[in-house]
This record gives structure tokens, C-alpha cells and sequence, in this order.
């Protein structure tokens, strides 16, 4: 069967008449803008079962069953996915246009299968679990309905280990929970729950199923927020938090509003603020940029007003000019964010700050000029290299050209040396230093990497742990997430070891008299690097960091098949199982990470590295 577009099982969606459809089934009668009747799935008598044409959606709010057109043809006629986006399309009288073939079936099905049984798990635990009372306290402080939250399908996840018993009972098997990001592994082999303790936001990919989740720990304890890890589904630098149902709003508005949280698109979305999304908890990525170009041409950043709220404002504004989006920057009062001030003002006092917004690169002049940074050519050279990068960033040459325009007369540059200044590549980063002697002697497995690689996995040891010795949450998820044997540099090992033993002593180093003297050395190599070469960014620096580690049993098997293919003297029915295994290899790594497909795109000089 061959595959159908994206944009096609967009168009689909929102062309289904959803009403008639269900209509065909149930008796319903409009209640406001809404249609109301019995529920077909729990075979209910009173009007409890909603469907809500503005969203596309139906909702029972006794059974809580909930989803879209493709949802409901799944769930009343047994189609699988393919299957009711065809019969949708059909009914819509939209024609699917042949794509590439898939041989067989989609083999993540069984993953968004155990994501979607948990999903619905987990909302029933947080509307009539007794031990989710926490959770419901939780939101009735923050004035979110439990009819609200089951409409949007929120949950939550209990301490225990009952969610494991109930997907057991439900006949998922572990390893599929461990695929799909669920649960986890200890280094003893013992599997526990994922999500403990949290109330859970279900984060949907672009065809609008559930691939993750995002969890607000609501005991004491780090991290605040935990979401999925990686998976075949779940994508956190390339997807955005209700973008499934922001993407019409989006296009209608011609622009795309970006705030930092998930309670945040929340409320705005509560308030009849429906062009809204949020990145999963980090920093705005290339990826994520470029998917909102293809919705919008312009985004305003509503970011909170602190300094790590402005930092995350322009590194995001830069991304979306680097893709060639127009950004705006709209300010928050100090001591707000949007969820805070549209609780207490609704979207009428959101209004006059989005409407206040300016362009980012005037944002950034605006605060530069508040410090006093245009006073003194000292100062005004500092404030221009903070400029500089915005102007680069800035892909529409209009808008480059504005940019150069607006610097030279705020600062008295000419715009020829502004030009040259922005053409130029900004400058490289301080070289490397050398590993201590102690962490020269690489202890690799059996199979030996190249030199060039050894370096490479190196580098990814070293900056875990740098993120790790800062950031006491990112070591509390590390301990469920990244095994000792992650670490084939003995002496960074036993510094992992040691934090994981003591983590409240992680930024001290309290305990180094009991490492080994290569231990400490590395510590102190460690320990001084942020003082030359800068802090870490740890969301981006762990992920990027454990993903390099996780690849790199594949990237060595794959090292392995390309020499014994140089070595030549293969009989032609083994080099027909090699170039196999090869293609088996090369496939599952660029599946489970592109990236690294890219590392070697990128060093054969396969793709423009510019």
C-alpha cells in the first residue's frame, strides 16, 4: 500500500464531516456550537457524548473515549490507520495522490498502539484513580476543569509500579513498552515505569497521534518535567507540543505564537488563543523552524522576561530568521508568563502585549540601549558582536538589508563594514584542550574504532558528564537513562559512578579522594572547562550527547562490515550477506538516528556543509 502525504491526511482531517459521520450512528442535537448524544462506546442513555466541529473531535465525558475522524473509524469499524484515512478521504470526496510504496506494514504501528492505550490509561487514572488526587488538586489550583483535562486527554502517571501490571493485563509486552519510551531499565535489568508520580500531556506528531509524553512531577524531586526519550516515534527536537491542532490556525493567522510550557499553550488555547505551540522543553531547533515555515511566514516569541527566558527568546528568534520566518518578540510584565496572566485577565489582557510585540532584532537594540551598551566604543563593540549574529541569521535579504540599516544608524558603522562584518563566518570556537594523560588511554571494547571516532565518542562521555557535574535534574534523569557502560573511558566511568552513588555531592567534588588518581585528574579536567569554553547547554548537550553513545554499538558494527568489505576475499554468497547486513544497518541507524547518518554524509563530503 503505498504511503499517503502528510499533507494529504491534513487535508483530510479537516475536510471530514465529522458531525454526519458520526451522525450516521448516534442521534445528536446541537447544543451551543457543539452536537450532543448518547455514547455509542459505552452504550450510555444520556447526552454525555460531545463532538466539537471547531476542533474536529469527539468527546465522552463518562467513557472518556476521545479522538478525530480517523479515530472513530478505527475504533467503530476496526480499520486500521491507512485504512479510515482512505475511507475519510473517500467519503470527503479527496482524491489520495500514489506516493513510494511500504512493503508491509508500518512497523511502529505496534508503538503508537502501546502510546495510545497508555494515553488512555493514564486519563482514566487522573479522573477516577483515588490515588490521582494530587494530580486533580494540582489542576483545580491551577483552575484547569477535570472535564477540561479529559477533553484534552491529559493523565497521570502513579508512583507504583500498577502501570506496568495494567499494560501487562492489556497484553503489551515489555519490550514493546521500553521501545516506545514508556518504561525503563535499571542497570539490574529490572524495568520499572517511565512516568511516575506526574501528570502527563500527551504530545502528538503531525498526523495527530500520540507519539510521547510530557510528565510535571507533582512529589519533591528532580526533574520538574520529564518527557519521552527518544523514539521511533517520539522526536523531541522535531516536534512541537499541539502544533496537530494549531496547524489551521496557523495557516488562517499567518502566523505562529510560541511560548515556553505546556500549561502555557494551554491556557492560550482555553482563552480561544488557538495559533499556538510550544517546543518540548528545549531550545527551538532547526527542525522545528523549519516545520512552522511551512505553516506560517511570521511567529511572535512570548517567552518569559527573565534572563534564561530572554536567552531562549533570541536563540529561537535566530533559528526561525535562519529559515526565513519574520519574528516579532512580544514582553511579558516581570514576575508573568501567559498562563499566570490570561488565569487572571483572560485573552483580553494578553491582546495589548502581543500587540506591542517588535521585531526581534529591535528587541535586542532595545535592551542593549537600556544597559547602556551603546555608550563608549568598548561597549559598543561588545553590544554589535551581540547583534551580529541576528543579522547573519536573517535568510530573506529584505529583512538582512533592514537589519544592516537599523544597526548602522544606531551605531554609527557604516553598512559596507556591517555587510562584510555579518558575511563573514563568525569566529571558530577555542580549540579543544587535550584530555589529561589519564583519559589518553582509551579503553575501547573489542571492536576498535578509528582514531577519529575514538575522539568523537570520547567527546560525547565528556559532555554527558559536564551536564551531569552541573545539573543536579539532568543527573536524576541520567540514573534512569544512561547505563555505566555507556563510559568505556575508565576514568570517566568512575566519575559517573560517583555521582550516581553521591549526587548530592555532584558539584563539589567531596568525594574525590576516593577515586583512582586518573579519576581525578579527569574530574579536574572536568570541572575546569566551563571556566575556558563555556557552560553546556544541557537540554541540547545530554540529548545530543546520549544519543552519540547510544548509536555507537550500530556505528561500530557498521565500521566493522565496511572493512571486512575493503579486505576484499569474500565468496560471492558472502558478500551478498554482508552488503545485506550493511543496508540492515545503514537503514535501522538512519531510522533511529539521522544524525549520525548525517556525521557521515558530512566527513565523506556526501552533502554541502555549508
Amino acid at each position: 500500500m503505498s504511503m499517503i502525504p502528510d499533507e494529504t491526511v491534513d487535508q483530510v482531517r479537516e475536510s471530514a464531516d465529522l458531525v454526519g459521520l458520526i451522525g450516521e450512528a448516534v442521534e445528536l442535537k446541537r447544543t451551543g456550537s457543539d452536537y450532543r448524544g448518547p455514547c455509542p462506546f459505552h452504550g450510555g442513555t444520556h447526552r454525555n457524548f460531545a463532538v466539537i466541529p471547531k476542533k474536529n473531535r469527539y468527546y465522552c465525558f463518562v467513557c472518556h473515549e476521545s479522538g478525530d475522524v480517523f479515530s472513530w473509524l478505527m475504533k467503530r469499524f476496526g480499520m486500521d490507520y491507512p485504512t479510515a484515512v482512505r475511507e475519510a478521504a473517500r467519503r470527503a470526496g479527496i482524491v489520495i495522490p500514489e506516493g513510494p510504496s511500504r512493503s508491509g506494514p508500518d512497523p511502529r504501528e505496534p508503538l503508537f498502539e502501546a502510546v495510545a492505550v497508555a494515553q488512555d490509561w493514564f486519563t482514566r487514572q487522573l479522573l477516577e484513580s483515588p490515588d490521582a488526587v494530587v494530580a486533580r488538586d494540582y489542576l483545580s489550583g491551577r483552575e484547569i476543569s477535570l472535564e477540561i483535562a479529559g477533553q484534552h486527554g491529559l493523565g497521570f502517571a502513579p508512583a507504583g509500579r500498577g502501570f506496568l501490571a495494567a499494560m501487562k493485563e492489556l497484553g503489551l509486552e515489555d519490550k514493546v513498552l521500553l521501545e516506545a519510551g514508556l518504561s525503563a531499565a535499571r542497570d539490574d535489568g529490572t524495568v520499572i515505569p517511565r512516568f511516575r508520580a506526574r501528570l502527563l500531556f500527551p504530545i502528538h506528531d503531525f498526523r495527530g497521534r500520540v507519539a510521547g509524553f510530557g510528565g510535571r512531577l507533582l512529589v519533591p524531586g528532580e526533574p520538574k518535567y520529564l518527557n519521552s526519550p527518544e523514539t521511533p516515534i517520539f522526536h523531541k527536537g522535531k516536534q512541537l507540543y499541539n502544533l496537530h491542532q494549531a496547524k489551521s490556525a496557523i495557516r488562517k493567522e499567518e502566523s505562529v505564537l510560541l511560548v515556553e510550557g505546556y500549561f502555557d499553550v494551554f491556557r492560550l488555547v482555553l482563552a480561544g488563543i488557538e495559533h499556538v505551540v510550544a517546543p518540548l522543553g528545549t531550545s527551538l531547533t532547526a527542525e522545528q523552524a523549519g516545520l512552522l515555515r511551512r505553516f506560517a511566514p511570521a511567529a511572535t516569541l512570548l517567552y518569559d522576561s527573565d534572563q534564561a527566558g530572554l536567552r531562549a527568546t533570541f536563540r529561537a528568534g535566530d533559528e526561525l530568521l535562519r529559515h526565513g520566518v519574520r519574528v516579532r518578540v512580544a514582553t511579558m510584565p516581570a514576575g508573568e508568563d501567559p498562563d499566570t496572566l490570561v488565569r487572571r485577565g483572560g485573552a483580553g489582557a494578553l491582546q495589548p502585549i502581543l500587540e506591542d510585540g517588535i521585531d526581534v532584532l529591535e528587541r535586542k537594540i532595545q535592551l542593549l540601549e537600556q544597559k547602556g551598551w551603546f555608550e563608549g566604543v568598548e561597549h559598543q563593540r561588545e553590544a554589535l558582536d551581540r547583534l551580529l549574529p541576528t543579522i547573519r541569521a536573517a535568510a530573506d535579504p529584505i529583512t538582512r538589508d533592514l537589519y544592516l540599516k537599523a544597526v548602522a544608524e544606531r551605531t554609527g558603522v557604516s553598512r559596507e563594514v556591517l555587510r562584510e562584518q555579518a558575511a563573514a563566518r563568525p569566529p571558530s570556537p577555542s580549540p579543544t584542550p587535550p584530555p589529561p594523560d589519564g583519559l589518553a588511554r582509551v579503553e575501547a571494547k573489542p571492536v576498535r574504532p578509528v582514531k577519529r571516532r575514538r575522539a568523537e565518542d570520547l567527546g560525547a562521555e565528556r559532555d554527558l558528564l559536564r551536564v551531569l557535574m552541573k545539573e543536579p535534574a539532568w543527573l536524576a534523569r541520567a540514573a534512569t537513562e544512561v547505563p555505566v557502560d555507556w563510559f568505556e573511558t575508565s576514568a570517566l566511568r568512575e566519575v559517573y559512578e560517583a555521582l550516581r552513588r553521591s549526587p548530592e555531592n555532584a558539584g563539589s567534588g567531596i568525594f574525590l579522594e576516593q577515586l583512582s588518581a586518573d579519576a581525578r585528574r579527569a574530574w579536574t579536567w572536568l570541572n575546569g572547562w566551563e571556566a575556558k569554553y563555556g557552560a553546556p547547554e544541557p537540554d541540547v548537550t545530554y540529548v545530543a550527547a546520549c544519543r552519540a553513545l547510544e548509536a555507537r554499538p550500530l556505528r561500530r558494527q557498521l565500521a566493522a562490515l565496511n572493512r571486512k568489505k575493503s579486505e576484499g576475499a569474500l565468496t560471492s554468497e558472502e558478500y551478498e550477506t554482508l552488503v545485506r547486513e550493511r543496508q540492515r544497518l545503514t537503514t535501522e541507524l538512519s531510522s533511529r538516528y539521522p544524525e549520525e547518518l548525517l556525521k557521515r554524509k558530512l566527513r565523506r563530503g556526501d552533502v554541502d556543509a555549508r
